[in-house]
Formats: structure tokens, C-alpha cells, sequence
């Protein structure tokens, strides 16, 4: 195959009869735009450039420098005769590669190369997602809003809260029900809503009988105008565990409010260890084993994720057979950001008082255990069906063949989970993936770059389209002033043998 056919189809990967007027009618997707000269379709990811088809947007190599910190050079800035950039080191993803609609046909870009001496074939293709969605971590303490609530954008319903986890509330946002199952303004918010987060920009959500919620991958997340600090160092009786030792002969009883289970020190196993004296102050709620509390209040936005501003409130009881003047009492979040520090008075009441040095010290030792609080944005996405007709005549074959391991799958280079069962479902992390990864078609659905790495003698016998595979060292060449490129992310795996 010739450098110079390499290059036309690198430039139009699709193409269509022309029509009067030079109109060319784009089979890229469904929507089948008709695209006048000069303009580009919906979806601004193909052209008419003078009555041929093409990607707007250049394909995407990832290089690997030699020595740690060194330059990449960028093919812009220079003319390429093939020897800047070492192929060996070279990743082509399919961050612009165009994709296989409607599916008859081969991946875009199918290349060979060789590492560490084994011959291998990535499987290089822009993927349609339908069926995709996006799982959001968001690092609080604060109620966002029920389980199952409703997460909204412009007023359609784009998803939903889910399970909360360990310091943090999760959303779980798109998927095939509201980008194609509702109005159609419901899936175009959707879809507006999922390429945003995944190309780390930021997101106003509100959230049914909760709150509003600012998202953006890497950054923290803004709960009512209000930017969080901290994940919580855990919930109350990990506090008690975690600072136990270092709170003895400082106080006498030690209370961590928390919405999942409040800790209270003295009746807690780790106080009983140290050999605390008892307290006698019993908290509101529902005992589960000594010194943990459920239920201590109802969800909100105050004091670790409840829904009380004032910590006394939650005493229900201090017993006078036990309990005695003077004694020290601290209350404080799981983050630290919260804290009080009382002492009985005669009558036994709690008393505030200032915090002692020793003390404040443990409670500020909370907040340095806290880690910042941040958004996580996760892309998962079913990439089986017809994407895989691309990779190989028989497509059942590269499902088996990923599920055991034989076949790396990664999008723009940067490693996938891959969920166990039936089909291929992924998910990636939006930020160890090149920026410009997104883009979208007008059905609607996303549209993301997905990459299959393998030996080439596994190619063969998976059925694979052999014919067109073509050398990376050709494919480069070829390319030209139709390849970006951008130094590889070191926090990513290298997809071949080393």
C-alpha cells in the first residue's frame, strides 16, 4: 500500500457520491447530514473540503521520549521526513482516527508494528456510544439529595444519586434510557451534559429534594456555591480509632459526629482498651456495637453530613452516677473542620470552653488526614455490537479474546476497567485521557476513541482483516500534517511488550 494512498485515506476516511452543488451526503452516522461545500455536518467532526469528505480534526499519536522530561516534537512546528519520531515508541489512537459507520467496513487505522522484538496489531477506530454513561465521585461530607433523586440540567432529568461510598456521594449520570428513551430535549441535554464532564469542564447539577452541585473532573466540587475542602479523614468510630491514643490523658470523653456512625470515645473499644473511665453521655440515635451510633440526626449540610448545627443537640442524656464536674468533653466532624470543646459545670451541662492546645493540635491533625476534595469523572461505555466488525469478521471472537486477557483494550491510550460477563464494557478515567477525546453525533450519542492491542498472529487467527493492516512507520509517514502528537502520559501503562 502506497504512502500516497495512505495519505488520501487519512485525510477521507469516508466518502459519498457527490450531489448538485457539490453537496456530499456524510455516512459517519446515522443522521446522514448532507454537507454543502466549505461547511462541516452536525456533529463538526466531518467537512465537505472541496467535494471530498473529511475529518475536521487531525488524528492523535501519543510518543514516548527517550529520556525522562525530554522534548516532543511537534509536527507542526517542522516538516517530517519520518525520523523524528521513533515508531517504536509511537501510539496511535483513535483520538480522531474516524469511525467504521455504518460498519461494513474495516477500523480506520489498523497498524502494525513491532515491540520488544513481538509483532503486534492496534485496532485504532472511533467508537459511537449509545449505551454510555458516566459514574461521578464527588469527595463530601454533605447530603446532595436522596438515594435515587433525580440529577438534573436544565431542568431534564440526566441521571440519578446512587450508593454513597467512603467520604464520598456518587451520581450516576446518562446511559440509553435519557440520552435516547425520553424527549428528545431530554437526550440532548444529556448528551451535552456527559461530552462536558468528559472533557473535564465543569457542570451545574441540582438534584431533586437536595442540592446544587458544581462537578468538574480534578476539581472540587461546589455544593451551593460553596467549595468543599475535605474528604473525610472516615466516618465517626474510625476517628475514634484512628486518634484514640492521641486524645488520652488530654480529655475525658471525645464524641465524632457523623451521619453514618458516630463515634464516642470512652464507650468505644479502642477508649475501653486504653482503659478510659466511662462518661456517662449518652447520644441520640440507634446503638449498634458499643460506641457506635447510627441515625444520630437526619442528613444535611451540617456537621458531618447531618443536618445539625449545634453538636449538644445530639446528647440525649449525661448520667449523674457517672458523669461528673469538669469533665472534658470535645465534639468534632470527621473532617475537623468542626469542633467544639465543653466542659461540665456543677449541674453537669456541657459548658463551652477553649480548646486546650494539646486538643486543638489532634483536631487539626484530622483536617492534615483529610484528603482534598475533589470530583472523579469515570466514562463507561458498552463498545460491543457492531463497533467490533471493524476489528474482525467474526466478532464474538474479540469478545472472548478481551475477556481473557489476550487483548488490551485502552481509549486515547489510557488504561480501561473491564467489567467481567458478557460484551465489552470499559471504563476510563476522563483525565488520564487526552484532551479532545469527546465529541459527539446528533442521534444522539458520544463518540470516543477506542484502541485494541495484540499480537499479530492472534489477529490472524481472530479472523482479522489482515489486508489492511498497515506499518506504523507508513502510517506516520503518510499521515503528515494530518497527525498531532503529544508526549505519552507516564501515569498510563504502555500498551505493548516492553
Amino acid at each position: 500500500m502506497s504512502d500516497d494512498h495512505i495519505s488520501a485515506e487519512a485525510r477521507s476516511r469516508k466518502f459519498g457520491a457527490a450531489e448538485d452543488g457539490g453537496i456530499i451526503r456524510c455516512d459517519a452516522c446515522p443522521v446522514l447530514c448532507r454537507i454543502r461545500p466549505g461547511r462541516s455536518g452536525a456533529c463538526s467532526r466531518y467537512a465537505n473540503q472541496d467535494g471530498m469528505l473529511v475529518r475536521t480534526d487531525p488524528a492523535l499519536a501519543l510518543a514516548q521520549v527517550v529520556d525522562a522530561g525530554g522534548p516532543v516534537v511537534a509536527f507542526a512546528e517542522a516538516e517530517w521526513d519520518g525520523k523524528l519520531l521513533d515508531p517504536a515508541r509511537a501510539f496511535i489512537t483513535g483520538v480522531g482516527s474516524g469511525t467504521t459507520y455504518p460498519d461494513y467496513k474495516p477500523a480506520p487505522f489498523i497498524v502494525g508494528a513491532t515491540h520488544a522484538g513481538v509483532d503486534t496489531v492496534t485496532v485504532v477506530t472511533e467508537g459511537m456510544f449509545s449505551y454510555c454513561g458516566v459514574k461521578v465521585k464527588i469527595d463530601t461530607d454533605r447530603h446532595l439529595g436522596p438515594e435515587a433523586a433525580a440529577v438534573r440540567v436544565k431542568g431534564e432529568q440526566v441521571g440519578h444519586v446512587t450508593t454513597a461510598e467512603y467520604g464520598s456521594q456518587m451520581l450516576s449520570l446518562g446511559g440509553v434510557r435519557h440520552l435516547t428513551g425520553g424527549s428528545k430535549k431530554e437526550g440532548v441535554v444529556t448528551c451535552e451534559t456527559l461530552l462536558t464532564l468528559c472533557e473535564a469542564e465543569a457542570v451545574e447539577l441540582t438534584i431533586d429534594g437536595g442540592h446544587s452541585v458544581i462537578v468538574q473532573a480534578g476539581q472540587a466540587p461546589i455544593v451551593d456555591g460553596v467549595a468543599e475542602r475535605r474528604m473525610r479523614v472516615g466516618c465517626g468510630s474510625a476517628a475514634v480509632g484512628i486518634f484514640a491514643q492521641q486524645w488520652l490523658g488530654h480529655v475525658d470523653e471525645v464524641i465524632v459526629v457523623d451521619d453514618h456512625i458516630t463515634g464516642v470515645l470512652t464507650e468505644h473499644q479502642a477508649g475501653k482498651v486504653l482503659g478510659m473511665r466511662a462518661a456517662g453521655i449518652r447520644v441520640r440515635g440507634r446503638r449498634s456495637t458499643p460506641g457506635r451510633y447510627f441515625q444520630v440526626a437526619q442528613p444535611g449540610m451540617g456537621w458531618g453530613g447531618t443536618d445539625i448545627t449545634d453538636p449538644l443537640a445530639i446528647i440525649e442524656s449525661i448520667d449523674p452516677k457517672i458523669a461528673w464536674p469538669g469533665l472534658r468533653l470535645l465534639m468534632t466532624s470527621t473532617t475537623g473542620e468542626d469542633a467544639i470543646w465543653c466542659v461540665l459545670d456543677d449541674e453537669l451541662n456541657p459548658q463551652p470552653a477553649e480548646m486546650p492546645p494539646a486538643v486543638r493540635q489532634v483536631v487539626e491533625r484530622i483536617g492534615e488526614n483529610c484528603e482534598p476534595s475533589l470530583c472523579s469523572v469515570i466514562f463507561m461505555a458498552g463498545a460491543g455490537g457492531s463497533l467490533r466488525a471493524g476489528v474482525t469478521a467474526n466478532p464474538v471472537l474479540l469478545t472472548r479474546a478481551v475477556a481473557a486477557g489476550e487483548v488490551r483494550v485502552t481509549m486515547g491510550g489510557a488504561p480501561v476497567y473491564l467489567w467481567p460477563g458478557g460484551g465489552i464494557t470499559i471504563m476510563a478515567d476522563v483525565l488520564r485521557m487526552p484532551r479532545g477525546s469527546f465529541g459527539h453525533v446528533p442521534t444522539p450519542a458520544l463518540v470516543a476513541p477506542i484502541e485494541f492491542t495484540l499480537k499479530r498472529d492472534l489477529y490472524a487467527r481472530l479472523g482479522g482483516h489482515m489486508g489492511d493492516v498497515v506499518p506504523v512507520e507508513t502510517l506516520l509517514r503518510g499521515l503528515g500534517d494530518g497527525l498531532r502528537v503529544q508526549g505519552w502520559d507516564a501515569a498510563n501503562p504502555w500498551p505493548f511488550p516492553r
